[in-house]
């Protein structure tokens, strides 16, 4: 537990300075649509990416492309499995600028290609316990030629939980753009 918090005390101090430079810079409006935390133990990351909903989706959900922008930055996915069918697994096992492992894992509830990914979320501790589950279900819009995704996280048990599951997402949102944007 002591690896978690400390990732996510860097991860929030990361995404501050980020959100910083980015207000100086006035660019914050262009990168994220809406982050509204709804009640108290739900997340919703909207953002528009400037690409066609087909690719946004085949990124989102083949291993290949995912591994390559997982995480927040500076993380590097060093193992990813996923069998996208409903009832199918997923794991994400990724290694931080410090070096420690951080390992994700879930179950596909539903999958409407291109439109919608539900799944569970979990973490997984070194002894292959898992931790408090959460539902993630990703919407993607078309929005002309470019995609609206919505992310929404719910089920947290705690606020500061869904809150440390913003950072992370923010910048996996990033890191998922730049990706993109080389395709």
């Amino acid at each position: 537990m002591e690896h978690d918090r400390r990732f996510w005390e860097q991860s929030f101090d990361r995404l501050e300075n980020y959100l910083r430079a980015l207000q100086r810079r006035g660019e914050m409006a262009a990168r994220t649509a809406a982050v509204i935390m709804t009640e108290e133990r739900e997340l919703v990351i909207t953002r528009v990416f400037d690409a066609p909903r087909s690719l946004v989706f085949k990124v989102w959900t083949a291993p290949e492309h995912l591994a390559r922008w997982w995480g927040p930055k500076g993380f590097t996915t060093v193992s990813c499995a996923m069998d996208l069918r409903p009832g199918g697994a997923w794991f994400r096992r990724m290694r931080s600028p410090e070096g420690s492992l951080h390992t994700k894992r879930g179950i596909y509830r539903e999958i409407v290609a291109p439109e919608r990914l539900v799944f569970t979320y979990a973490d997984e501790d070194e002894d292959g316990e898992l931790g408090p589950e959460t539902l993630v279900t990703v919407t993607f819009e078309e929005h002309g030629a470019k995609t609206r995704l919505t992310l929404r996280q719910s089920g947290f048990e705690t606020v500061t939980a869904r809150d440390g599951h913003y950072g992370g997402w923010t910048s996996c949102m990033e890191r998922f753009a730049e990706y993109l944007a080389t395709l």
